[in-house]
């Protein structure tokens, strides 16, 4: 149906130019705009060589890769370049896709990607046009328009969530940009206020409760804002609402180094792009002591704690989701320390899998068991997903505050059904930043929890139930057993000492670990501190701090340059 609606829009009549001239919102990679120069195409997690092929020639490794290309978001990157080579990849690029796929052939309509395409078209239209002749310029507007009226069309048909923003945004830039659109634009308006109403919570989170995806909507809503106002028109109420409420929230899940927390699926963000969006927003509402979105945030002098602390998104929304309930993650100043390691999907099925289970978080877990379970398999967005079951259905926060800092108890029951465990997590924040006190608790909390816990003790013959606490550090963090095994001393790039203790209940040890980041070709090697003992009794508690080493100064300049990716 996408494709014979393309068919049909490719005959209606086309725009014939711009209202006005468009100027470019998004921004791109300079490094990533070489490398496309250059013949490498990494795309998914995958890496094709071709330095003499085109874009569309190229033999697709996955269907990732696919879907990436031709959604043009890498126009951004040879606009980052902006020189006479990337113009003349992105013309040619261009008008081969005009050539091949309109008309509504190929795999590249669908109602996101083709919102993601016209957005990035109509931005980067003048480095397109600058030297075409009369019937590349007919034919570039005719595409325009055809893929606005597919999007008139179609969009209803986009999932909800981040596909239908993609489309309804598109959907608005489009019929704002060319002429003989304009009709197209309150619909799409009144289209995407429902959606902000339906899917942007009175918190300013969204379902997946993934940081990245919720930066992304974001994004949408301020151009589409801001188109709306550079017309003349008046913004939408209900948009603008949406913009306000999330705006806060990802001030409280932005790390001190300026990245979103990794939990669900998301990554840090794509570098500038939160600064942007919180610019084109105008708001400056500062984040509230409350959960964001299901994340605590912490911070006092250089240091920030972002904590999971609600259940895991549910049913439809699970399919990026971890199970990573009271995962934490720390960051000082420019450097994050503990980290989670992140979402696997680029680098693979496997990858994936073992991304999103409990291990794979800086938390507590029993060993062989996540706190939630992979399970039923659903066809979400076009690719078959597995879903979080058997969820924690209760996770109860107490926030504390006192002179000596901040810092909260949490609890979820994601362990009780299957071992009568509640996992009961305590972190502490000093107030000059420090140093972080925690306490990782599993007890029984009723009559039946304990039969249960008995029942587990029984069939492991009365040998304990082994868990581990995770703490996973950067790849940058230079980590190293200390003072005879006892602690772990963590030397960060700023030139920052971590040391890393506990009460000597758990038995400590330094494993290796990976760093799942996009945009890479291959996990990155890193460190994990593990705590490891068993509970024989219906409460055990291992105690641990994370604080800087005395000769560490509370302020410096961190001048050291990070790695290019």
């Amino acid at each position: 149906m996408n494709r014979y609606h393309a068919w049909r829009a490719a005959r209606a009549k086309p725009a014939t130019g711009f209202v006005s001239q468009p100027e470019p919102k998004s921004i791109g990679s300079f490094a990533r705009g070489r490398q496309l120069i250059a013949g490498n195409f990494l795309f998914a997690g995958y890496l094709v060589e071709a330095p003499a092929a085109a874009i569309w020639d190229l033999s697709a490794p996955a269907p990732g890769f696919v879907e990436e290309i031709h959604g043009f978001a890498w126009l951004d990157d040879l606009a980052a370049v902006g020189d006479v080579n990337a113009r003349k990849r992105a013309q040619a690029w261009i008008a081969a896709w005009i050539d091949r796929y309109s008309g509504g052939k190929g795999p590249g309509w669908t109602p996101d990607l083709t919102g993601r395409r016209l957005i990035r078209w109509i931005n980067h239209a003048l480095m397109f046009l600058n030297g075409q002749d009369a019937a590349m310029c007919a034919a570039f507007y005719k595409t325009l328009a055809q893929q606005t009226i597919f999007l008139s069309r179609r969009w209803e048909t986009a999932s909800p969530g981040l596909p239908r923003f993609e489309a309804l945004t598109g959907l608005i830039y489009a019929g704002l940009s060319l002429v003989g659109m304009e009709d197209r634009v309150d619909p799409a308006v009144r289209a995407l206020s429902r959606e902000c109403e339906s899917h942007v919570d009175a918190e300013g989170g969204i379902a997946t409760r993934n940081p990245e995806e919720l930066l992304e909507v974001f994004t949408l809503l301020t151009w589409a804002a801001g188109a709306l106002s550079e017309a003349g028109r008046v913004g939408d109420e209900v948009i603008l609402a949406a913009i306000d409420r999330i705006a806060p929230t990802l001030r409280a899940l932005r790390h001190s180094d300026g990245g979103l927390a990794r939990f669900h699926g998301g990554g840090r963000g794509v570098e500038g792009r939160l600064d942007l969006a919180l610019a084109a927003s105008g708001n400056k509402v500062p984040p509230g002591q409350e959960l964001h979105m299901g994340f605590l945030r912490l911070s006092a002098g250089r240091t920030s704690v972002i904590v999971d602390a609600a259940p895991p998104p549910r049913l439809e929304s699970s399919y990026n989701a971890h199970a990573s309930t009271l995962a934490f993650e720390v960051t000082s100043g420019r450097r994050p320390l503990v980290v989670n390691c992140g979402a696997g999907g680029s680098f693979g099925p496997e990858w994936r899998r073992a991304g999103r289970a409990t291990p794979s978080h800086s938390t507590l877990g029993i060993e062989g068991y996540s706190s939630s379970r992979l399970g039923s398999k659903r066809v979400v967005g076009g690719h078959l997903r597995e879903l979080l079951v058997d969820v924690p259905t209760e996770v109860r926060l107490e926030l504390r505050r006192s002179e000596d800092g901040g810092g909260f108890v949490a609890g979820h029951d994601g362990y009780v059904p299957t071992h009568g465990l509640t996992h009961i997590r305590q972190i502490e924040l000093s107030r000059d930043g420090r140093g972080i006190a925690g306490e990782d608790t599993l007890a029984t909390i009723t009559a039946e929890n304990e039969a249960q816990f008995d029942r587990m003790m029984d069939r492991r013959r009365l040998m304990g139930i082994p868990f581990q606490v995770r703490f996973h550090l950067h790849p940058d963090v230079d980590a190293e057993l200390d003072m005879g095994g006892a602690a772990v001393s963590m030397a960060l790039k700023s030139g920052e000492i971590w040391v890393f203790r506990h009460d000597g209940i758990a038995s400590l040890s330094l494993e290796r670990s990976v760093y799942l980041e996009k945009g890479r070709l291959k996990p990155r090697g890193s460190k994990q501190v593990v705590l490891s003992a068993a509970a024989m009794d219906y409460a055990t508690r291992v105690r641990w701090t994370l604080a800087k080493a005395q000769e560490t100064p509370t302020t410096l300049r961190d001048l050291e340059m990070d790695d290019e990716t």
